[in-house]
């Protein structure tokens, strides 16, 4: 079996190496010449623990390849982004643009699976497409859809061990994507149609989005009070059915801030809920960057200079190089828009930034007067408290 994956990202990569660690020969399709350079050299252009040396040893083992153009295979999968366009309205121009890029080399018997987060209908439209440039492909091939839900940070071992929602256009197509899904899949593998397996990856991260509402609602609850939100939510917890998650500076990545949208955008008169918590997170990068400015604003009043501000973190995450739809990217930019000088930007798991000069966490820790913790980074929890400065503990990294 041949298998190809148009895309190599932050999925598409290390689903790839996985499937090649199976034995299965793997080729990687990106639009960028350089990611497919890199791949052949057993090297990444991410990073994921441990994904580097089951690249290494599938490039080695002459089971993956990668290059910028697709070739035969009997598995397909899409595996590109889905941005927004106008006001957060989804894109799937990429998944078409893949789809145009596979269509001359399927043929019959092929599976065709789609992994990119998509509205509702994408994968049915696809097929339409299909069928309606290669006409004699119809009834012939197999088409699917099955979102990915894996842990930055623990991907490899989500791969494999994570249940997995499968929704063919039939029944036929389904069991097909099944057939490929076990053979490097530990987990379950759960059977619906294609509409559902679409809308079952945007209800859960809108389920996150909404519970991530609720604790920063009480958050912006709490400071107002005079409480303190971690303390809080950690008694509230103590209650046998209660399970409030923890705030934050606001939701980012390229699965939580953006897929509740995709039902918005289709659903607005029935989504009020979801928009609703989208419009509380968004609003607590907002929040973060005005009390930051406020800080700065009233320790120059007081001290009769302006203070100098470290920035702690830009990755949408803790502990990831991440930074698609972060918060923390966000509020540095909004903080630092009215001057440039005085601020200490830190992002200990990238090595540089095209925008921002970065700085050691422990020197901008020991030179700022004020200390705005936008991501809570192991690396910062080993810091010691330190009184004399004020700090903005968005993230809960001392949670005082």
């Amino acid at each position: 079996m041949q298998v190809q994956f148009i895309g190599l990202g932050y999925i598409g990569l290390p689903t790839a190496a996985v499937v090649a660690q199976k034995g299965i020969h793997v080729h990687g399709v990106d639009v960028n010449p350089k990611v497919a350079e890199t791949i052949n050299q057993g090297k990444i252009h991410i990073i994921e623990p441990g994904l580097e040396e089951v690249v290494k040893e599938g490039v080695e083992k002459g089971l993956f390849k990668a290059s910028t153009t697709p070739v035969e295979a009997d598995v397909h999968l899409v595996v590109v982004p889905t941005p927004f366009k106008g006001n957060h309205e989804p894109d799937i121009s990429f998944v078409e643009s893949a789809t145009m890029a596979v269509l001359p080399f399927l043929k019959e018997g092929d599976t065709y699976i789609i992994e990119s987060t998509s509205p509702v209908g994408t994968t049915e439209k696809m097929a339409d497409l299909i069928f309606q440039k290669r006409p004699e492909l119809k009834d012939k091939i197999h088409i699917a859809y099955c979102p990915e839900r894996v842990l930055p940070g623990n991907v490899l071992y989500e791969l494999v061990h994570n249940d997995r929602v499968i929704g063919g256009i039939n029944k036929n197509s389904t069991e097909k994507a099944k057939e490929f899904y076990r053979t490097f899949v530990q987990g379950e593998l759960h059977s619906t149609n294609a509409r559902t397996a679409e809308m079952c990856k945007l209800t859960e991260n809108s389920s996150r989005d909404a519970q991530i509402a609720f604790a920063n609602e009480l958050s912006f609850i709490c400071d107002k009070a005079g409480i303190n939100v971690w303390e809080l939510i950690e008694l509230a917890n103590k209650h046998p059915r209660v399970s409030i998650l923890q705030p934050g500076a606001g939701v980012g990545g390229h699965c939580i801030a953006v897929d509740p949208y995709f039902i918005v955008s289709d659903y607005p008169r029935e989504s009020r809920l979801i928009n609703t918590a989208r419009e509380i997170n968004n609003y607590k990068a907002f929040w973060c960057a005005e009390k930051t400015k406020t800080a700065m604003l009233e320790f120059e009043l007081k001290n009769g200079r302006k203070p100098t501000t470290a920035i702690m973190g830009l990755a949408f995450k803790p502990n990831i190089d991440d930074l698609r739809e972060s918060p923390a990217k966000y509020i540095a930019q909004k903080v630092m828009q009215s001057e440039q000088n005085n601020f200490l930007v830190v992002e200990p798991n990238i090595e540089e930034h095209s925008v921002f000069k970065l700085t050691n966490y422990r020197e901008a820790y020991e030179k700022a007067d004020i200390i705005a913790f936008l991501v809570a980074h192991n690396e910062f929890k080993t810091l010691e408290y330190n009184n004399d400065k004020i700090i903005l503990d968005f993230a809960g990294v001392f949670k005082r």
